[in-house]
């Protein structure tokens, strides 16, 4: 019985971890800045939940979004680097 609570705990703190462990933060949008490569944002915030690019002329630009439930960031980049930023929550969007 002793391993089946183990367990259980071990169950309930990884799920309590992954509730928490959001990388979609103000503290981690404030770490963005303007120049920064796709590579280095992603390594803040992790793989987009969605994207999208163009490519004209011999310029790419290309926007990506992290969503959860409490915030989404929109990064907009131009040839891989960083040059608009936005950071809302969902009761700011309305």
């Amino acid at each position: 019985m002793p391993s089946l609570c183990r367990s259980f705990a071990a169950a309930a703190l990884v799920l309590a971890l992954a509730a928490c462990g959001s990388k979609i933060t103000e503290d981690n949008f404030a770490k963005i800045h303007e120049g920064m490569t796709r590579d280095e944002v992603t390594g803040i915030l992790g793989e987009p939940t969605e994207s999208s690019s163009v490519d004209i002329l011999g310029v790419s630009g290309s926007s990506a979004t992290w969503t959860d439930k409490r915030a989404r960031i929109t990064i907009q980049f131009v040839n891989d680097k960083v040059r608009l930023k936005s950071f809302s929550k969902p009761d700011q969007e309305r």
